[in-house]
């Protein structure tokens, strides 16, 4: 299924999406995905599928001295995080793919993917970008929701494009085909994983 239909989905969804129930499941993910995060000194972070920008809020709030972007593939929800955007100009929203990211070389020191992993068509692709604008010593949150087959990918036909759930094993292995060490992987919310790499030195 063509990219541009998710972006059409997403589009559709944005007006009401802080107020769908999923919303409230995303923000006790926030919450509790708070507990594992280590920033360095003034912070510069990329939030990949930022969707209302909720979480780079919170990042904000809970870090004064962060600098934050989130990007989105969705134009109508990078419309609904502008206009909420109540930590400028620490926090910009930009319209982008998460397969060519328009960033330069090691431009972040921490980048957190929230629930938007399952949509992407080339996981590896994602990794290798998140690898690229990622400092050295930087990490890698990526959250979503897991599956207990092992290595590879499970696949459900419920969204544009379908959707693929990871195990830890197949995180890992994605990682390490770009570079990274897992530090571990930690639920958050029922099914929900945390899975955190690390760019090393």
């Amino acid at each position: 299924m063509p990219v541009n239909n998710k972006e059409q989905l997403f589009d559709l969804w944005a007006p009401s999406y802080d107020s769908l129930f999923p919303s409230v499941i995303y923000q006790a993910i926030h919450q509790r995905l708070l507990e594992y995060i280590d920033l360095p000194p003034q912070p510069n972070v990329l939030d990949l599928g930022c969707g209302t920008g909720r979480l780079l809020s919170r990042l904000a709030a809970t870090f004064p001295d962060l600098r934050g972007t989130g990007l989105d593939l969705s134009a109508q929800m990078i419309r609904q995080a502008r206009s909420r955007n109540h930590h400028r100009p620490r926090l910009i929203y930009i319209q982008g793919n998460a397969l060519a990211l328009p960033f330069a070389d090691g431009q972040f020191n921490a980048i957190f993917n929230t629930l938007s992993f399952l949509h992407y068509p080339s996981p590896e692709q994602v990794f290798a970008e998140v690898s690229r604008v990622l400092q050295k010593g930087g990490k890698f949150y990526l959250v979503d929701i897991t599956t207990n087959q092992q290595s590879q990918p499970h696949y459900l036909g419920v969204s544009p494009g379908d959707i693929r759930f990871y195990s830890s094993q197949a995180r890992e292995l994605l990682g390490i085909e770009s570079g990274f060490n897992c530090v571990g992987h930690y639920y958050l919310l029922g099914p929900v994983l945390l899975t955190i790499f690390a760019h090393p030195s």
